[in-house]
């Protein structure tokens, strides 16, 4: 622990990567680390029991992960501010994190410096972004609307993310063969991919699966 200054709480599932964050701060004499948690169960009882001014949080840990965390602490500890510390960059990580109530999303390549700015920022309420997630969501937000997957296109892209063959997905689903290509062509066309491969990348980048598995690249 350090003393004085903005107070402070490192939550992250990895010892050795929060062992570091805190080695890298602890010099810092305008940053006080008050606590540390592996997951976002104890970090909220360490927001509740010593009120600091802003969370270190990463996004994925076990018992509660950081989304759920940073919710938690928005809703229940509005004076801690939430400062996402991750090494996750997709589209769909990013909004997550942002929609939870993080004020501030950083990459685990930040600089020292960057980040002790970033802690002071956060303490004061301003938002702090990595400069490829700032790069992201604006071109996230110049996107044009996309069009929704149908329920049976959903059906369709979990099953191409489950490695299935078009006549396995027609054997799932209980529909033709033929059908399934009618439906795999438009998956294609609503996501702006080419092959198999492409559309599960592009469809979790997206927060539209969570997992994939093998795929083909033909319709």
């Amino acid at each position: 622990m350090s003393g004085g200054g903005v107070r402070i709480i490192v939550v992250d599932d990895h010892t050795v990567m929060r062992a570091g964050v805190v080695a890298l701060l602890t010099s810092e004499t305008s940053i006080e680390i008050v606590g540390e948690a592996g997951d976002g169960r104890v970090a909220l009882e360490l927001v509740e029991r010593y009120e600091p001014d802003v969370a270190l949080v990463d996004l994925r840990m076990p018992v509660l992960d950081g989304v759920a965390t940073t919710t938690e602490i928005v809703n229940r500890f509005p004076r801690t501010r939430v400062l996402i510390l991750t090494t996750y960059d997709t589209d769909a990580d990013i909004e997550r994190g942002v929609e939870a109530g993080a004020i501030g999303y950083l990459l685990k390549d930040t600089t020292r410096e960057q980040l002790v700015d970033a802690i002071h920022a956060a303490s004061r309420g301003e938002t702090v972004l990595a400069p490829r997630v700032a790069e992201r969501l604006v071109a996230r937000m110049r996107q044009p609307a996309q069009a929704p997957l149908t329920a049976r296109e959903a059906d369709v892209l979990h099953a191409v993310a489950d490695g299935l063959t078009n006549a396995e997905i027609g054997r799932r689903l209980v529909i033709a063969e033929a059908t399934v290509k009618t439906h795999l062509l438009r998956l294609f066309a609503k996501l702006d991919v080419n092959d198999r491969t492409r559309a599960v990348v592009v469809a979790m980048e997206r927060g539209l699966l969570r997992r994939a598995s093998g795929t083909e690249d033909s319709p």
